[in-house]
């Protein structure tokens, strides 16, 4: 039996309001009615669009798929009535979160693959752990990367993918920065820029200074590695980043690098969710970071 697409327009129409109510008033139909069309919806897929949280309605996973074919299809329409071409391709989304603390030459670098495609639309946004997993869960993103990964046991459902791992560097204006210091030496004569004391790298940070019997001046504690590149540039202190966060600045000599390595590494990671559909952009991209890494 072919797809009924009245009964598309209006699931489209209550995804996009979130409320059966309000949409049944906007398009002059009685609740049950919509709620009827839709119903007919979930049966012809052979599966459940919504759930019900409360008063709220929310996607399925399902549903989500759903919603992109019908933005994709309505779209369309809206495309050939306007030009009559005929020659605009629908563009497939693939919805990237990222810690708000991620570097963002990495984030560029991890989507660099797809940013050029003509039928992808990436859509990147940030937020703290919390937020992106709970974006995870509703299907808002595909994919999300970090530092760090999540909690792993058999109730949680995501897959995390190790992307790379670098080592963290101390580097500084050439003025403040003598790249042949020891790091007991930097320790001692200059102050710090520093991740937050949540963060993985300044844990082992502040291990090292612990075994070196240093007590490190702390110039500023930042959560932020655009602000630390900042601060680096302006001569603050000396930073502690991977080098990936600062790369314009030491090709430029903007910046110069110790050579005396803190032996601390930084680890990204993909994190996605155990999904029955998955987005086959995440696979795509997943499969061209893991080809380019072994390369």
């Amino acid at each position: 039996m072919p797809l009924n697409y009245h009964h598309l327009r209006y699931f489209w129409a209550v995804a996009h309001d979130g409320n059966l109510t309000r949409t049944a008033q906007r398009l002059n139909l009685s609740q049950s009615a919509l709620s009827v069309q839709i119903k007919q919806l979930e049966d012809r897929l052979g599966h459940a669009l919504f759930e019900r949280r409360g008063r709220q309605l929310h996607l399925t996973e399902a549903g989500r798929i759903a919603l992109d074919h019908a933005d994709a299809i309505f779209s369309t329409g809206q495309e050939l009535v306007a030009t009559l071409s005929g020659t605009l391709q629908s563009r497939k989304a693939l919805r990237v979160g990222a810690l708000a603390t991620l570097s963002r030459n990495f984030q560029i670098g991890f989507v660099r693959p797809i940013l050029s495609r003509p039928d992808v639309e990436v859509i990147l946004r940030s937020g703290s752990p919390t937020e992106l997993l709970e974006g995870l869960e509703t299907l808002n993103l595909d994919l999300v990367l970090m530092n760090r990964p999540p909690p792993d046991d058999s109730l949680t459902p995501y897959e995390t993918h190790q992307l790379a791992d670098q080592p963290v560097s101390i580097v500084g204006t050439p003025a403040r920065l003598d790249p042949d210091r020891p790091i007991a030496d930097l320790l001692r004569e200059q102050p710090f820029i520093l991740p937050a004391t949540d963060n993985s790298v300044r844990t082992a940070f502040d291990a090292l200074a612990s075994r070196l019997s240093v007590r490190p001046q702390i110039a500023a504690e930042v959560d932020d590695m655009a602000m630390m590149r900042l601060l680096a540039r302006e001569d603050i202190g000396l930073a502690l980043v991977a080098p990936i966060v600062v790369k314009d600045e030491l090709t430029s000599g903007r910046l110069v690098e110790a050579k005396d390595h803190p032996r601390i590494r930084e680890t990204f990671y993909a994190v996605t969710l155990r999904r029955r559909f998955p987005n086959s952009l995440v696979q795509d991209l997943l499969a061209q970071t893991a080809a380019s890494t072994i390369a």
